[in-house]
């Protein structure tokens, strides 16, 4: 039978193994929440406001899922209406990682 602090100290070692799994971030999803979740909304969705005045649409509007993933990563990377550019601030792999982060609000 295990003590109760045997039990205790497996219990933290398991907390402190899947801790850091838990808080892990992708990169895309890491890209995404500072480069454009102030536009873009932090779930895909902006706010109202900001969609008013920026033009920015949900990733869940038909418009924006009938884009392929090319078309939107060539407006991350060139820049569209009131968005910036972020070719040579972002990589290409980090402007590819926050497209697909951003596609998958709107599944």
């Amino acid at each position: 039978m295990i003590s109760r602090t045997q039990f205790g100290l497996a219990l933290a070692a398991a907390l402190l193994i899947a801790t850091p799994a838990v808080f892990a971030q992708s990169a895309g999803e890491s890209v995404y929440k500072t480069k454009c979740s102030m536009c873009h909304g932090l779930q895909g969705t902006p706010n109202p406001g900001i969609a008013k005045n920026m033009g920015t649409r949900a990733a869940s509007d038909p418009a924006v899922k009938a884009m392929t993933q090319a078309q939107m990563i060539a407006i991350t990377a060139d820049g569209k209406g009131k968005m910036p550019a972020f070719k040579g601030k972002l990589t290409d792999a980090q402007i590819k990682e926050s497209v697909d982060y951003f596609r998958y609000f709107a599944k």
